[in-house]
């Protein structure tokens, strides 16, 4: 049960995390971060679907729907992240808050998170994702 209660935890912060990150993207449109990705020769599309995945997916582990599937994205979005943005800066004030992000979020897809989660109410099948 206290392993249960530390993934509810952890499933609720990392999803208020991304989910602020995500509206963030959003302040002043998101056009600004249609810029930053383009600046960084990625296409305009990976913004609109990095800070969709923000928006919902931070939603949905706060719900506890999808747990593992949601926290597989987030991963690969943080991999991006250090990789394409923040590993020049180096690990204090570049790539830490990322690091971390991805380690919770491979720790949630690696157990998922089912106390209080609204995926428990889904089909079997569907629970697994």
């Amino acid at each position: 049960m206290k392993t249960e209660f530390g993934l509810l935890i952890l499933r609720i912060v990392v999803g208020i995390t991304f989910l602020i990150h995500g509206l963030d993207k959003f302040n002043g449109g998101i056009e600004g971060t249609v810029g930053m990705f383009d600046d960084m020769g990625l296409p305009a599309i990976l913004a609109y679907i990095v800070t969709f995945a923000e928006v919902i997916g931070g939603l949905a582990l706060i719900l506890g729907l999808l747990t593992r599937t949601v926290s597989i994205v987030f991963a690969i979005i943080m991999i991006g992240a250090i990789y394409q943005v923040k590993l020049p800066a180096g690990f204090l004030g570049g790539y830490e808050l990322d690091l971390v992000l991805l380690a919770c979020s491979i720790m949630l897809a690696l157990s998922s998170s089912r106390l209080l989660a609204l995926g428990q109410i889904l089909p079997a099948g569907l629970r697994k994702l």
